[in-house]
Order: structure tokens, then sequence, then C-alpha cells
């Protein structure tokens, strides 16, 4: 590595320029943990599939979507199923234009850092190159990231790294509760001053910014409220730097800490917030959950189930993102039931009357009659037998679950695994097959791979056979302390070992990072209601009250009677799926806008962002336009406090609320001001908020949310008087509401005879002041059961008392 002196500067840059280098790329392949044990006892993490095809072909087609061209593949866990896995894929072939070098580590690799200094030993890289991990799903451009690392090399000789991030709100899904971070940038440069991990339990208050940091800077940003992508673009020196450091080892708390901390390297990392795109890792259970729900809901296009997928399966798109197989190896009972979010590999059959929610179910699977498999993730040739039920959890390759067996949220089943009949599993349960039993299978397997293992030399070999003693040791440690109770309860036929909950020694120093408590905020189904998080970057009440209100809503939904006439619509063609499909869309979308808008609220979003999210939502539900403006309106009118005694408290209150929320109707992705007054006229006429329609009206009316010709248009269409609507005891508060509106039709016409008046009076005088409209100045006369005569004398007072004021002016 040449040094950076002035006299080869020039050198390096037409180097960069003139020259058209080739974009590498190193996937870390291992995860260097154990949060998905026990389905990565025999295989990594990066061959686990999501939505059906292997993590690492995923990131395979991140990197290819971006543009590189070479790829180093780090790997030591079960190296040889990872060579094996690139070999038989699509990347292996010339026509992908990719190149695949798996790169087998030592045994002693452990951390991120280790590999790190692996690569430096085999002087791989020759540019500046790309670092990801093998759980990357992400379809940002990472060209327009490489090319503003190189400019900026161009004049900060020290810029090392650039990491991607993306904003991301406190409760977004992708965002890991129990792994964040807190970045200090120069809002300027993009430079990364300062970066703090932050564990999810013990929550964190504060974070130590160095002083100098502030004091050499003018301005900095610090946040919180950005998701790590785990993609970052590095230069040549980054590997030389972990080898000349060898307690760095992880590359986020220790290289990029370190670095910025250190007064003797002198280098600089930045950061590229990415407003565009989708990037997230799959670094533990919840986050697989999260980016798969992502995947179906078409957050990563194009890079989504039915175009691109990386598994190379072919899938219909059908509305509430349900997507099945196409080859027609599908079979649907005529009284199952498929609800949103769902993905229903080849060959896969569905029973009378099951139920399948939210989930991903491979090829080969099974659901039997009666059964409900809900947010759960189903491996090739998982059979769940009649009258089951699995919630939030996710079953491994060939697993049988028998007869009436409950799978509860959060249970990890290793392929292979048989339980039941009748057997309960606790929740978070994680299960295994037993030694026996998966070397009777291994057997088979390494049969039928005979010819491949011939290929192989002593050394991968060796390597395996490490592989294959670690395993052993750790299954022969589970075996050894099972609770022969517990297994009873697993059913007769059952094959499974049951791996201990995490357990921490008082006297073992553990990583918080690992922590048990802190590993719960990042595994499947597990909300962590019972641990005290008072940290808001962590969890929320607000939080868990949607949890609870999904759950609620689920059960409202998907418990309806199987056998009912909704679902026992025929489910094999589209169109019977599409008609049965629309309640359930509609009432999701509503979900989510309810917990998007009590987001905004809770955490006081601006204006324009609350609308973006708003925009999106619509999109990706497919929904009309006014179904977004009837949440909006529903939330603001809502949220408005009644006073005691009305007046001008309640006016003040009403204008507070429509000053701060009301452009929100407006920006939602369209401007309709007389289907704004219908749905206000709507939602007020069948909830408390009745005696409050006028001054709100008045208040959007103040706001330029709506002017006077849209409310004589509402006011003139029949459906204001509740004609027709249904149930028919709305149809008076309907008329309440047109009555209101009546007086203020009235009180424009007024004032304009009041106009025309002073036009002639003072026609050849002084010009006065340009009206200012001024209805709502007027106390509007609260609706009650009985139209008020007290109401119109008030009014009738006001308005001379208003006639006497402007003779005084004239005067």
């Amino acid at each position: 590595m040449s040094p950076n002196t002035a006299g080869s500067s020039t050198g390096k840059d037409k180097l960069i320029t003139d020259e058209e280098e080739v974009l590498q790329a190193v996937i870390l392949a291992d995860s260097f943990n154990k949060r998905f044990k026990p389905l990565t006892t025999h295989k990594p993490r990066c061959l686990l599939p999501i939505c059906n095809a292997p993590l690492l072909d995923w990131t395979f087609e991140s990197l290819a979507l971006a543009g590189v061209q070479e790829i180093f593949v780090i790997c030591r866990s079960h190296a040889e199923l990872v060579k094996t896995a690139i070999k038989n894929s699509k990347w292996s072939k010339p026509s992908a234009g990719l190149k695949i070098v798996p790169i087998v580590t030592a045994k002693e690799t452990f951390t991120p850092g280790d590999a790190m200094r692996d690569i430096y030993t085999h002087g791989i890289i020759t540019s500046d190159f790309v670092l990801v991990t093998g759980d990357l799903v992400s379809n940002i451009r990472i060209g327009d990231v490489v090319r503003e690392h190189k400019e900026r090399r161009k004049t900060d000789k020290d810029a090392i790294m650039t990491m991607v991030v993306k904003q991301s709100g406190v409760n977004h899904r992708t965002r890991s509760r129990g792994d964040s971070a807190v970045f200090v940038i120069d809002p300027e440069t993009s430079k990364c001053l300062h970066y703090e991990a932050v564990t999810g339990y013990p929550p964190k208050k504060y974070a130590s910014i160095p002083r100098e940091i502030l004091n050499e800077h003018s301005e900095v940003e610090i946040r919180n409220d950005l998701i790590d992508c785990s993609i970052d673009i590095c230069s040549v020196e980054v590997p030389s730097l972990f080898q000349d450091n060898f307690d760095y080892g992880d590359v986020r708390r220790d290289f990029v800490h370190g670095v910025l901390t250190s007064d003797l390297l002198m280098k600089s990392i930045y950061c590229y917030i990415a407003k565009e795109g989708y990037a997230a890792r799959v670094r533990d259970t919840r986050s697989y959950d999260s980016i798969s729900k992502d995947i179906l809901s078409r957050w990563t296009f194009p890079l989504v189930p039915d175009d691109n997928h990386p598994g190379g399966h072919s899938y219909e798109h059908l509305r509430g993102n349900k997507y099945i197989a196409k080859d027609n190896s599908v079979i649907l009972s005529r009284t199952c039931k498929i609800g949103n979010n769902t993905l229903i590999g080849s060959k896969s059959q569905i029973a009378d009357n099951a139920q399948v929610i939210a989930s991903v179910l491979g090829q080969r699977c099974i659901v039997g009659a009666g059964s409900v498999v809900r947010n759960s993730y189903l491996f090739d040739g998982a059979v769940i037998g009649p009258n089951c039920v699995v919630e939030h959890s996710i079953i491994g390759s060939g697993v049988h679950i028998k007869e009436c067996t409950r799978v509860e949220r959060g249970c990890l089943i290793a392929d292979g695994v048989v339980v039941g009949p009748q057997a309960k599993l606790a929740p978070f349960s994680r299960l295994s097959k037993r030694r026996q039993d998966s070397d009777e299978d291994d057997e088979e397997f390494e049969d039928a791979e005979e010819q491949h293992e011939e290929e192989e030399d002593e050394e991968n070999e060796g390597e395996d056979s490490d592989d294959e003693d670690e395993i052993d040791s750790e299954l022969e440690d589970v075996e050894a302390n099972q609770d022969p109770e517990a297994l009873a309860k697993l059913g007769p036929g059952t094959n499974a070992i049951i791996w201990p909950p995490p357990a921490v020694d008082e006297d073992e120093d553990v990583d918080e990072l690992e922590h048990p408590d802190n590993q719960r905020l990042m595994r499947i189904g597990d909300n962590a209601s019972d641990l005290i998080l008072s940290d808001p970057g962590s969890v929320t009440s607000s939080e868990s009250e949607s949890d609870s209100d999904d759950d609620d809503d689920d059960e409202h939904f998907y418990d309806s009677n199987p056998a009912s006439s909704t679902t026992s619509l025929p489910l094999s063609t589209p169109s019977n799926l599409v008609a049965q499909a629309d309640s359930a869309v509609i009432s999701e979308f509503q979900q989510e806008v309810k917990q998007s808008l009590d987001r905004a609220f809770a955490e006081g979003h601006s204006v324009d962002n609350a609308a973006v999210e708003l925009k999106t939502l619509r999109m990706a539900s497919n929904v009309s336009l006014r179904l977004v403006r009837e949440a909006v309106i529903a939330a603001i009118v809502s949220r408005i406090k009644i006073k005691a005694g009305g007046g001008m408290p309640q006016r003040q209150e009403i204008a507070s609320m429509v000053a701060r929320w009301g452009g929100l109707i407006d920006k939602i992705g369209g401007v309709d001001p007389v289907e704004t007054v219908e749905i206000l006229q709507e939602y007020c006429a069948s909830s408390d908020r009745l005696p409050l329609f006028g001054q709100i009206l008045a208040a959007l009316y103040q706001d330029d949310i709506v002017d006077e010709d849209d409310i004589r248009a509402w006011h003139g269409n029949s459906k204001s008087q509740g004609q027709g609507v249904k149930p028919t005891s709305l149809q008076d508060n309907y008329n309440k509401c047109w009555v209101t509106g009546s007086h203020m039709i009235k009180q424009f016409d007024e004032q304009d005879s009041d106009e025309e008046s002073e036009e002639d009076s003072d026609d050849g005088s002084e010009s006065r002041d340009p009206a200012v409209k001024n209805p709502v100045t007027k106390e509007l006369p609260p609706i009650s059961a009985n139209s008020s005569e007290e109401d119109s004398c008030e009014e009738s007072e006001e308005e001379e008392n208003e006639s006497n004021s402007d003779e005084d002016d004239s005067e």
C-alpha cells in the first residue's frame, strides 16, 4: 500500500477518473452469534430461506442490482455448504455477470474483525470495496454511494469508510430495539464525528460526546433515528487497520468507534443518509419477521416475489399482497382462508377450513384441516397436522407437527423435528432433533452427495470435521440436561430435544448486546412488556398499545368461522381471492393508518413527514384517497378536547388543533374540500363531536382549507340533509349539521350584502381596508336536539354590535 504523499496524489486522482475499476464486494457470511439457534445448528444463517430464497441469494441480488462485479464470500462455519450453494446457484453461471469467490477463513475466526484480518492476509482487495453481511436485503443504488466516496477521497485522503444509514421513526419495524446507535454528524460534510452503540436493555438515557467535538464544530447533528444498513464503502486501508489493531472485533462498536476516538490514526469516516430505497439486515428472528413482511409489502421493489425473485421461483401477485406459486401445483381447499401478506410455495396444500395469515410457506408444505398458521414461517416440506395452531414462529424444513398441537409465539423448531400429537409448546421454545436421528439423516444426505465429497481436498474435509465436532459437543451438552416432564409434553412420537433458555451466570462477563434480557428485544413474538424500558428509542407505551391493537384486530378478523359464506369462497381462481380480500385490505390499511397518525401526534411529527408516510401506506395498499382523508379527519377531530361551557375556550381549542394539523388534510395526495366537509359531517354525525361541527367547519374556513364555494357546494348536495343515509338514526344528526351550514351560508350572504352597501356609501371617498372574511369571529350556534331561539338572538345581537363598531370606525 503506497503512502499518501503530495507527489503521488495527482497520479492517484488520474487513476480514479481515467481507469474503470472493477467494483468489488466482500460478504461476511458468518453471523458470529447464536440468535437463530437451533435453526443454524446444521447450516449457516446466510442459507436460511426468507420468502423462499436463501438469504445469501438476496444479498447477491442486492449487490448485482448495485453494479458490483466481483464478490468475495468470507465463510468459516459450514463453509462447504456455502460453497456448494454458490456452485449450484444461478450466480455461478457465466451469464450472471458476477464473479463470486468463496474464501474459507481459519477456524480461529470468531469475530468480524478476525474475518477482516483474514482478508488482509489473502491480499484480495485491490481498490475501494463494498463490505456487507450475508443476511442483507437491499435495493439501494450502492453505485451512487461508491461514486460519492471516491469523489470525497480526492479532497480527503484520510476518508477510509462511508457508512450507509437510513432515517426511521422510533417504532419502525426494521429498527432494532436491542441494537441501535447514536451518530454525531457534521451536517455540512456528512462526516461522522462520534459513534456510540446503544443497547435496548438496560435502557440508555444519555450519550457521552467528547467536548472537543462541540468546541471544534459550530453545528452538529446528534441522531438516534438512523437505521444502520450494514453497507460500508471501504478503502483498501481498512483491512490493514484491522490487522494493526487486534482488539478490533466488531466493525461498528470496535473499529468505527476506535477510529473516531483515536488520536493516532487520524482517519475519517462518513455517513451516507439514504433518502430512497430499502436496506435492512436480518440480525435476529425479530428482524427476520419484519423484513419478510417488508418484502411481501413490496418495499424492496424490484426485488419482490413475483419479479426478480432471488430463488428463481415464479409467483402470482394478488390483491392484499398474496403470492401463489404460478405452476398450478398449489392445492387450496374451497373452504380454506388465505390472509393478506402471505406467500405459498409450489406443491403446497391447504386443507378444508385451514387459515394461513401473514405467513410464508415453502415448497411442499401441508396445512391440515382446521389448522391456523398466523405470522409464521414454514420452510420446505413442513407439515402441520389437523386442528393445530402455529403463532409467530419459525418452522424448519421437514418438520412434522401432528394433530391438535399448539405452537405458541416465538418458537424455533429446527429441521426434521416431530412434535405431537396433542402437544403444547411453551412460548419461545427451541427444539431440535436428537443426535441419533440427525446422524441417520446426515448419512442419507452424504450418500446422495457422495460424488461432490470426492471432489473436495483433505483440508476442506478437516474443516468439516471441526464443524461437526463443535455441533456434536453443543448437542451433547443440550441432551445431557433434558427435563423428562417437559419432553413428555411434546407428544409420544417426538424426536425432539428442548434447548434451555438463555441464562447468564452472575460471575460471567457477558457482552451487554448478547445479554438475554437485551436479546428478548430481538426475538420474534416477544414484546418484552415485562421489561422496564424507559428509553423512548427502545420502546414506548404507544408501541405496546399498537402491538395489542394489532393482536386484537387479527383475532377479530381472523377468528371468524372458516366455514361461513365469507371464508368458503372457492380459492382456485385469482378473481375469488381478490373478492375475498377487499374488506381485509381496507381493514388492515385503516389499522396501519391509525397507528401512523397516532405516532405522528404522539411524537410531534411535521405535517410533511406525516403526509409522506400516509402516501406510502396508501400506495402500498392501493386504496382510495378518501379512506386516507377519512382517517386524517377522524384523527384530528377526535383529539379536540371538549371544553366545559364551550364558548371562547372551545373555539381556541379547535383553532389550535386545526392550525397544527389541518394542513395534513390536503397534503395526503389530493385536494377535495367538498369531500372534506362531507367526511367531517359524517364523522361528527356519528360521534360525540356533533355539537362541534359548526365551529370546526368555521376553523377550516378560517385556515383556507375550505372556502365559501365549497361549503355552498356541500350544502346543496341532498346527502348533506341526511337523505339516503344509513342507518336512518343518523339522518337527524346529518340534518342538524346541514342546519348549521345554513347559518354559515346566511352569514356569507349578509356579509356580501354589507360589503355592497359599504361600497355604495363610500363611493368617491377614501378607500377602506379590504374586507377580511369574518364569519368565524361569530360564535356559531351549537347544535342541540331542538332549534334554539336564544342562539338566533345572540347571533343578531353580535351582528348589531359589529354594525355599531363599524359606524364608530367610520366616525
